[in-house]
């Protein structure tokens, strides 16, 4: 399979502070890429940058066979974001929200219509679509952010923590949406901060550690390469430090 996003020494750093150091990795076509480490390991920042919102300082990346930079339009208009913070747009309801974005990528007004319909099918918020946005719970918020980085059928998802402040049932149907897209043949890179959210859902997982890769490859390699039961322990193994317990680093 072809490789969707390609990273060699990757490098982010903000003054004196290096953010990503060194980093490659490449992400195939089709599966569920994840980023699993604490706050301050480095996830979001290589995002951004794979999202082409943030510079790199350094090594070489690409982005669907193109150089990413913070001017390469041409990938913005194939990848999607699910954000870490919800930034819908409070003034407007659920429909408006997506007939916004849909604008912003020059979708025609019967197409859009379409396209909104089904993707509130998608994350069963039909029911929801003349309500505005302070009426929905948090839950149906990151649902409707899904929603929303799908409208211009893109061939690259970056969900970053999308399930932060949700309850377990709020989480579930996340999860739900995201195998759905994974079953369709879209690429996800996934950040996480949830090892059972990372075991749920993706295919190989780069778990980071102060900017740095401590390990890369499926769970299930994970659990076998350090003689682990569980993802938990494997982390444990690998950092000496529960996730949860290094704090926000």
């Amino acid at each position: 399979m072809p490789s969707i996003v390609t990273a060699q020494e990757l490098t982010k750093k903000f003054g004196g502070f290096t953010a990503v150091d060194g980093i490659s990795f490449a992400i195939t076509a089709g599966e569920c890429f994840g980023f699993l480490g604490p706050n301050g390991a480095g996830k979001t920042t290589t995002v951004r940058m794979v999202h082409c919102v943030s510079p790199k300082t350094s090594g070489e990346l690409t982005v669907l066979g193109m150089a990413a930079s913070v001017d390469n339009r041409e990938i913005k208009k194939l990848v999607g974001v699910v954000p870490q913070e919800i930034n819908l747009d409070a003034d407007l309801t659920v429909r408006e929200n997506l007939a916004l974005y849909a604008d912003f990528f020059d979708i025609d007004r019967h197409q859009a219509a379409e396209r909104i319909a089904e993707l509130l099918d998608f994350v069963e918020l039909k029911h929801k679509m003349n309500d505005r946005i302070e009426e929905l719970s948090t839950g149906m918020k990151r649902r409707l952010q899904i929603a929303r980085a799908l409208i211009n059928h893109p061939r690259l998802i970056i969900a970053d923590e999308p399930t932060t402040g949700l309850d377990p049932q709020a989480r579930r149907l996340i999860w739900q949406r995201l195998r759905g897209l994974k079953e369709r043949g879209t690429t996800i890179v996934l950040t996480t901060q949830y090892m059972e959210e990372a075991e749920q859902l993706c295919d190989r997982l780069l778990i980071m550690r102060k900017g740095k890769i401590i390990d890369l490859d499926t769970i299930e390699n994970l659990k076998r390469k350090h003689d682990r039961p569980s993802l938990e322990e494997v982390y444990l193994k690998l950092t000496g430090h529960g996730l949860q317990e290094e704090g926000e680093g």
